[in-house]
């Protein structure tokens, strides 16, 4: 039997890789290499736009960490290539973006069981298959889409800038992580109280980019441009992208406020302006960042851009398994689910193929339980609400245990235990 998985993201990508290894044959749909969206440039699968960071790595302190670990249980793809391709972060998994993407490319391009066809998809095709085109859809397969849904909502996703290592001053940056946690992965840039309250006057003023086809704005918290987050106070950034506690520098110093860099690629040779979405115009990002001590003299390998992420109104038309409720053949996965965040998104494509198999050999519905993340994500797609938004992997989801721990470091450590062993057995069960 013939299968028809529509995006070749990360919820797309893992989505056929699972279905091709249950033994199906898998048709890939993409635009690319023949058309872009507005966020791509790379001809391969599977890229990574918004940033090279996967998020915290530890299953037992951080909940999408704890996804990671459920979604090896289930044999990902995307977390194989992230292993494969990984640059050093702290605590964070981040890997090397075009690294990442061409890993999880050749793996596809080898399967015997899957042919890759570079295609635009106007209409949704019929059952069975899976629709994972992410928060960018082309509009006429987002419109055939909305047809059958009904209604569509959306927000709006914003880039960091990339810059280059040899034009950053070192002379006003150090490295280090955090409380000296995972040795020095990341380049801090410090700023004195006088630079700052400068930069964010600057910030404040800068233009911003138009955005011409968007009467709405409607910014999802997980990627506040730097610009709005300003806005809701002088301070707001100290607390947030600029926090500098848990910084010094070699001589002990400490700062009022202090900007991370990431190394974007494993050469280290192009840095990440961590937590700096934005929609300025280029020439004002170019200006207003290089107020940053460290960045006075910085070169531009990509600026900052702000595009739509749409997403429907899942718990309306979306079963738990991510099946369409007007046709269980047809599935859905990724972002445009209103799970939020590339591991999110992938996770969600692993469970919708999973359940498309259960179908296509009679059988019931394979839910993992609400004691593990991807399992909770999926009662939250499913879960009806008057003001439904994207969520991402967090402890506040799961199940409670079924005692109180107080204690937040043995609460998260109880629930990822809980959640692998749940976990391991969900896959036993399939």
């Amino acid at each position: 039997m013939k299968i028809e998985v529509i995006g070749g993201g990360l919820a797309g990508s893992e989505a056929a890789y699972t279905l091709a290894n249950g033994g199906y044959k898998v048709e890939l749909y993409d635009i690319k290499p023949k058309k872009f969206t507005p966020a791509h440039t790379s001809e391969n699968l599977c890229e990574l736009v918004c940033s090279n960071s996967l998020k915290g790595a530890d299953p037992f302190s951080n909940a999408c960490g704890l996804l990671k670990a459920e979604m090896k249980i289930l044999g990902s793809l995307t977390m194989e290539a992230a292993e494969n391709t990984r640059v050093p972060a702290g605590g964070a998994l981040a890997v090397d973006r075009d690294e990442f993407s061409a890993y999880v490319t050749e793996k596809l391009q080898r399967h015997p069981n899957i042919t890759i066809i570079s295609k635009e998809v106007k209409e949704v095709p019929q059952s069975p298959s899976i629709i994972a085109t992410g928060p960018l859809t082309t509009d006429s397969l987002f419109n055939s889409i909305s047809a059958i849904c009904g209604g569509q909502l959306h927000f709006f996703d914003a880039s960091a800038p990339i810059v280059s290592r040899d034009s950053i001053d070192f002379d006003h940056c150090f490295f280090g992580d955090r409380y000296g946690k995972g040795g020095d992965d990341y380049l801090n840039c410090p700023m004195t109280r006088e630079e700052y309250d400068l930069f964010v006057t600057e910030l404040l003023n800068a233009q911003r980019a138009t955005l011409h086809s968007f009467e709405k704005r409607e910014i999802f918290e997980g990627c506040m441009p730097v610009e709005v987050m300003a806005e809701r106070g002088r301070d707001s950034l100290r607390f947030a992208m600029l926090k500098p506690v848990g910084l010094k520098d070699e001589e002990g110093k400490r700062y009022y406020a202090v900007l991370q860099l990431r190394k974007e690629n494993a050469a280290g040779t192009a840095y990440n302006l961590v937590g700096f979405q934005t929609n300025l115009k280029f020439a004002e990002q170019k200006r207003v960042f290089s107020m940053i001590p460290a960045l006075r003299n910085a070169e531009f390998l990509r600026y900052g851009v702000m595009h739509r992420n749409t997403y429907l109104d899942s718990p309306k038309c979306l079963n738990a398994d991510f099946s369409l409720k007007s046709d269980p053949l047809i599935f859905f996965a990724g972002q445009m689910t209103g799970v939020e965040g590339y591991v999110e998104s992938a996770a969600s494509g692993i469970l919708a193929a999973i359940n498309l198999m259960q179908k296509l050999k009679n059988r019931d519905a394979a839910i993992p339980p609400a004691t593990t993340v991807l399992g909770a994500l999926s009662a939250h797609i499913s879960t009806f609400s008057d003001n439904f938004q994207p969520m991402n992997a967090n402890f506040g989801i799961l199940a409670p245990l079924e005692r109180e721990v107080r204690d937040k470091r043995e609460r998260y450590r109880l629930l990822a235990e809980r959640a692998l062993r749940d976990m391991e057995e969900y896959k036993k069960s399939l």
